[in-house]
């Protein structure tokens, strides 16, 4: 980019935070819900959790349906680490080996497409973080987006034009 490109028209890599009404990133005390009312919350899977700490918007929810079309089942991970290293990553089911090093945060329960048999087996996508990484976040409510621009080139979504983003805020 030359210098003479404003700063807002420039690509921004750096994480989202949430703002809530004072700014901090948090949202009103004891709401685990997402940021965006339209996003879609995630089933929890941490242990003794009944509220979901993780949700999809419906732009990342039409581009995991794009991804499910062309690439079958898919799994995320959170990956730790700086830039695209610590974006979402999105993987064919299986592709990305979790162990007991990582947790699993929550399952994104996928509406059946239109055109699906009424009978389809459920479209369900584990969304995983290592467990060092969710001892740092374990108080953070993610919130899973699509924002346009090239993501890793081990992401999924990186041909088609977008990457996934995590907004998160504070519980």
């Amino acid at each position: 980019m030359s210098d003479a490109t404003p700063a807002a028209a420039q690509e921004d890599d750096s994480c989202e935070l949430g703002t809530g009404p004072a700014g901090l990133g948090q949202a009103d005390a004891g709401t685990l819900g997402p940021l965006d009312p339209e996003a879609v919350a995630a089933r929890p899977e941490v242990e003794g959790e009944l509220e979901s700490r993780l949700a999809f918007t419906p732009a990342a929810l039409d581009l995991i349906n794009r991804l499910w079309e062309l690439h079958g089942p898919l799994m995320f991970h959170q990956s730790g680490g700086c830039c695209d290293g610590s974006s979402p990553m999105c993987y064919p089911a299986g592709e990305f080996k979790i162990g007991g090093q990582d947790v699993l945060l929550g399952t994104l329960e996928l509406r059946a497409p239109s055109h699906a048999p009424t009978l389809a087996p459920p479209r369900e996508i584990g969304f995983w973080m290592s467990r060092e990484q969710f001892a740092v976040w374990a108080h953070t409510h993610l919130t899973v987006d699509v924002v346009p621009g090239r993501g890793s080139g081990f992401s999924l979504e990186a041909p088609e034009g977008k990457r996934f983003l995590i907004r998160s805020r504070l519980l």
